[in-house]
């Protein structure tokens, strides 16, 4: 009797995925797309990515994909809020009530971190998008972490087949831009061979469903370049998680004969979604007989904050 029931059921469950998987009763819908930026909305230009979730849960639903139900989510290539491009693809499910969760990386028209990293979490269908996670990516060699993408977030419900999918999506990550000067205006010496930044205190990972940073204590490393006239030492814009609150700022100058010399000071304010921190650093004395240190801070909902440093040794 058991059995009889199995095979009943199995039968029923194939039937309903057969008049689900019928591609006369799939639809597209059209999708515009807008950005929340700099206390103002604007049309979004970038990649979005569009997780189908069950009706009212973080319960991933999937995609159709040659008519069949995959784990394959929709993505797209958007232009001034509009999909455009080839190579789409596209959602296309069932008529009905699905709660959509979306992920983007903008298109920038600034100088931005050329080497981003993350970790992705993987998918299958009704998987609960709220026990995963987006997280920091190490570096080999030691115990920090990697530069993250610029990251753009939204959810909203959505019913398919009786409405296109219009979206305002939100900056989930925070950018960081550091300028090394020294106080008098000259060169830095060219027996300085490298200056790296490192910022203690970020998240480990962002929730997929909510976008909420978790464990604000790890620390992101970055590399700052000279400029041709050896004026400045500074980096594109590097995207890091939120951070705790006064997260710490450190300058690692490392010299041709291998001798590191550092400075460290806790910021003002926490690094936040959506904003954008530039430190204007001005270097006053990095050791007897040798170049000098000092340090300034600018910040998307702009901050200013300035840190001085008499010395690095």
């Amino acid at each position: 009797m058991l059995g009889l029931l199995l095979i009943f059921s199995a039968c029923h469950k194939e039937e309903d995925i057969y008049e689900r998987r019928n591609a006369d009763e799939l639809v597209s819908p059209a999708l515009t797309m807008r950005m929340f930026e700099n206390f103002e909305m604007k049309s979004f230009s970038g990649i979005v990515e569009v997780y189908p979730c069950d009706a009212g849960s973080s319960v991933y639903y999937g995609n159709y994909v040659n008519n069949r139900l995959s784990e394959f989510n929709g993505q797209y290539t958007i232009v001034e809020g509009q999909v455009a491009g080839q190579y789409n693809r596209n959602l296309k499910l069932p008529v009905g009530k699905y709660n959509m969760v979306y992920w983007g990386t903008p298109k920038y028209d600034y100088p931005i971190f050329d080497a981003p990293a993350i970790i992705h979490p993987g998918f299958k269908r009704d998987i609960d998008l709220a026990k995963l996670f987006f997280g920091l990516r190490k570096n080999l060699n030691d115990t920090t972490y990697m530069p993250t993408y610029d990251l753009v977030y939204g959810v909203k419900e959505a019913v398919i087949g009786t409405e296109d999918l219009q979206v305002s999506l939100n900056r989930v990550v925070a950018g960081i831009s550091l300028v090394v000067k020294k106080k008098d205006g000259t060169p830095f010496s060219e027996s300085v061979a490298s200056v790296k930044a490192q910022i203690i205190g970020i998240a480990e990972r962002l929730n997929f469903y909510t976008a909420e940073p978790e464990n604000m204590t790890k620390t992101v490393q970055f590399d700052l370049t000279a400029s041709e006239d050896r004026l400045t030492m500074s980096n594109p814009t590097v995207m890091v998680f939120p951070s705790s609150p006064n997260p710490i700022l450190k300058l690692f100058v490392t010299l041709k004969d291998g001798s590191v010399y550092q400075v460290s000071q806790p910021l003002q304010s926490s690094l936040a979604a959506n904003t954008h921190l530039t430190l204007d650093i001005v270097i006053e004395k990095i050791f007897a007989d040798e170049d000098s240190g000092n340090f300034t801070i600018n910040d998307w909902n702009e901050t200013n904050e300035t840190i001085d440093f008499s010395a690095i040794g």
